[in-house]
């Protein structure tokens, strides 16, 4: 009786810390396939028609592991346990990250109506207060030279305007290249020279190890876009709201009637840069049915690790994603399928 009383005893216990277990943080997040969103439903270009096809915008779900959920994590194929100093930056609070992500999609909605508007053949001007340092990382290169508050008006002498600007002249740069900021601080314009260090996430890319954003930038539309978004934040979707708003404004549809989705951010220069869980993304886009995935050429090898259906289409710029659309073959319209001229019955 003793030992039965014992191992019952130990079964508490274990079933307590079990329990416990679940409210215990591990320091860990967890990042598995999110949704895939019909742009069509999110972005509204003034006299659009409506088509056939659909581009996605597709999402990846970040959820702070407790020690259950960090141990299923490491068990499923589909799901990635990063440290959490890899997603929010160290010194950072969640709130703040929060609000970073969601200003940087506001800022990829903009530059993407500005891309799409240009490319289709209108004049688009862009008003600007320059770029701000929000915080230098852990180890950054730029520490003792820029300072946080600082905003930064051009790269190596040339105008900037936008965040995404300044992350793409120097991500042009190579690991060590010295770059020239200026700055103004304190109401004095300054020349500040930072030799490059790895980007935290691709030791391949320059960084200067600094978050930055828009201070209060707007282009002026010569035609009305209405986008929203929700709680979705960060800038990976700007080539897809590039493509959502350019096939809004054109005659026809560029889908053909497929159904395409895709990642990756855009700058002014039409480049498609590489993004964060790309493995997750595609695998919600297959289970949205899609039958082509747009990816950064950047993350084409690890997007072919969750590629199972999908047909991936690795992009270095835009122009590269239009071209491949051009080469799909439309499918029939719904008026010209079989049996599309029938009369159905009444309900």
């Amino acid at each position: 009786m003793a030992g039965s009383s014992r191992s019952i005893k130990l079964l508490i216990v274990f079933l307590i810390l079990g329990a416990l277990s679940t409210f215990i943080p591990t320091g860990y997040v967890l990042i598995s396939p999110g949704s895939a969103e019909d742009l069509r439903e999110l972005v509204a270009v003034e006299g659009s028609r409506q088509d056939q096809g659909k581009f996605f915008l597709v999402t990846v779900s970040q959820q702070q592991a407790n020690i259950p959920m960090a141990i299923y994590g490491l068990l499923h194929p589909h799901i990635e346990l990063q440290p959490l100093s890899h997603i929010i930056p160290q010194g950072m609070d969640r709130e703040t990250y929060r609000q970073l992500m969601k200003e940087w999609m506001t800022e990829s909605q903009l530059l993407a109506q500005v891309v799409a508007l240009q490319r289709s053949g209108y004049q688009v001007e862009i008003e600007s207060d320059g770029v701000v340092i929000v915080k230098l990382l852990p180890d950054s290169p730029s520490t003792n030279i820029l300072e946080k508050d600082d905003i930064i008006v051009a790269v190596d002498g040339t105008p900037v305007y936008l965040a995404d600007q300044v992350v793409s002249a120097v991500q042009s740069r190579k690991v060590g290249d010295e770059v020239t900021l200026t700055v103004i601080r304190e109401g004095e314009t300054l020349e500040r020279t930072v030799k490059t260090g790895p980007h935290r996430d691709d030791p391949s890319l320059a960084a200067l190890g600094i978050l930055i954003r828009t201070l209060d930038w707007k282009p002026v539309l010569p035609l009305e876009i209405h986008m929203r978004t929700g709680d979705i934040g960060g800038p990976s979707a700007g080539v897809m709201f590039v493509l959502e708003i350019i096939n809004q404004i054109k005659p026809q549809d560029i889908t053909g009637g497929h159904l395409i989705a895709g990642t990756g951010t855009i700058d002014l220069n039409e480049k498609v840069g590489p993004i964060g869980g790309v493995y997750q993304k595609v695998i919600a886009a297959e289970k949205a049915g899609a039958e082509y995935f747009i990816v950064p050429r950047e993350n084409y090898e690890e997007a072919r690790e969750a590629a199972r259906r999908v047909k991936l289409v690795p992009v270095t710029n835009l122009q590269e994603a239009l071209n491949f659309l051009e080469t799909l073959e439309p499918l029939p319209t719904q008026e010209a399928l079989p049996g599309a001229g029938e009369q159905s019955p009444a309900a």
